[in-house]
């Protein structure tokens, strides 16, 4: 099992910026993938960012340039900067975790943390 815990967001103007802060149950180094999803109102769960063990990331179009996804081996967490905020990026934001064992893939997710950028 793992749990998570975001923290870090709250109400900025456009343009301002937010680090999102995600703190893992177990060693990061145990999970295969870290990432960060969002959910606005009246819209589906959409991937944001993504880092592999191996320090790898992936990012949404609509974020690259934007937004930076980091992990700390040390704190067992993981990051996301978000610079340059727009209204759009209104949403609740999801820390996920993906644990390979075998065939077996395993999702987990925290609770979520609200972020408001207001126009």
């Amino acid at each position: 099992q793992v749990q998570l815990v975001e923290s870090g967001g709250g109400l900025v103007q456009a343009g301002g910026s937010l680090r999102l802060s995600c703190a893992c149950s177990r060693s990061i180094g145990d999970i295969n993938d870290m990432g960060w999803y969002r959910q606005a109102p009246g819209k589906q769960r959409e991937f944001v960012a993504s880092i592999t063990s191996g320090g790898t990331t992936g990012y949404v179009e609509s974020v690259k340039g934007r937004f930076t996804i980091s992990r700390d081996g040390v704190k067992d967490s993981v990051y996301l900067q978000m610079n340059s905020l727009k209204s759009e990026d209104t949403a609740v934001y999801y820390c996920n975790a993906v644990e390979s064992v075998g065939i077996y893939r395993y999702d987990y997710w925290g609770q979520g943390t609200q972020v408001t950028v207001s126009s």
